[in-house]
């Protein structure tokens, strides 16, 4: 008797050991399930990116979380759009031909109002706008979304941190809702990360890009997330990111993008990410069963 109570003793003392080296439950694929799916700029496959009629077409296909970019006019109001410059994405040549290169921080908020942001990707959708942060923040509320935004090069914008925060906290994203379940902010610059984990300790955050092992320490004191493209990681360096506690104590994640195939989020899975960030989230979903 005393040693079949030894046997289980020792048994359950070496499971909880096990059970603590992997931290069960930390990351999806530790609770078997798949990599949360993110529209990448909304379902930008089908709609014009950055706009909401993108991220009510996510909302249609059952996506929760949608990815934007943020940046700010002249006269300091915040707009979703990706690039620096309206050129791409909206008619702005066309209707001041005379104002080259179109840097988004050259154009108030009401000259961008004035822009066509649709017509670019499809006749259906003319007449679209480039966004305001409020009136994006608004409609993912209205959504019941979960927003992954990124600061633009924030390095055109000084303050742009606070500024975001500021607009934020105005519409109610900074509450313990909100932060708990449906809020992460990440950008390219670690910097601007660090400044909005100081500013706002409680802000779940990302950096964008592939740091190398050595270096993921360091970032691990500001940032929740390592966020790097689909080709630069594998199976090892997932695990040299989960394996480190972020910013709130946590086991850092992973969102990888932009993956738009099947076989890209199949094997994107496999690697043992947290998220998987694409422009067509219907296929994602779809190869990771739905």
């Amino acid at each position: 008797m005393h040693a079949r109570v030894l046997a289980a003793t020792t048994t359950a003392l070496l499971s909880a050991a096990v059970l603590t080296l992997v931290a069960p439950g930390a990351h999806a694929a530790d609770r078997g399930d798949p990599p949360v799916v993110i529209a990448h700029r909304g379902a930008s496959a089908y709609a014009p990116e950055n706009t909401l009629p993108a991220i009510d077409k996510a909302a249609a296909l059952g996506i929760r979380w949608v990815e934007n970019d943020v940046q700010r006019t002249k006269d300091g109001l915040l707009v979703v759009i990706h690039d620096d410059s309206l050129k791409r994405t909206t008619n702005v040549e066309e209707v001041y031909p005379d104002r080259s290169p179109w840097k988004v921080k050259d154009f108030t908020a009401a000259e961008i109002a004035r822009l066509d942001a649709g017509s670019w990707f499809g006749p259906e959708y003319a007449g679209t706008r480039v966004p305001t942060l409020t009136d994006y923040m608004r409609r993912v509320e209205h959504n019941h979304q979960r927003l992954l935004l990124e600061l633009k090069n924030p390095e055109l914008y000084p303050g742009i941190e606070q500024d975001t925060l500021k607009l934020l906290g105005n519409e109610g994203w900074l509450d313990t809702r909100h932060l708990a379940h449906r809020l992460i902010i990440q950008s390219f610059s670690a910097d601007s990360v660090r400044t909005v984990h100081q500013l706002k300790p409680a802000v779940k955050t990302g950096f964008l890009g592939t740091p190398k092992t050595a270096d993921l320490p360091g970032y691990a004191g500001f940032v929740d997330q390592v966020n790097p493209t689909y080709s630069s990681i594998s199976t090892d360096y997932v695990g040299a990111v989960h394996a480190l506690n972020g910013a709130h104590g946590k086991p850092m994640e992973l969102f990888t993008w932009t993956v738009d195939d099947a076989d890209g989020a199949v094997k994107a899975a496999g690697y043992g990410v947290d998220g998987i960030i694409t422009n067509k989230p219907d296929v994602v979903l779809d190869a990771l069963g739905g």
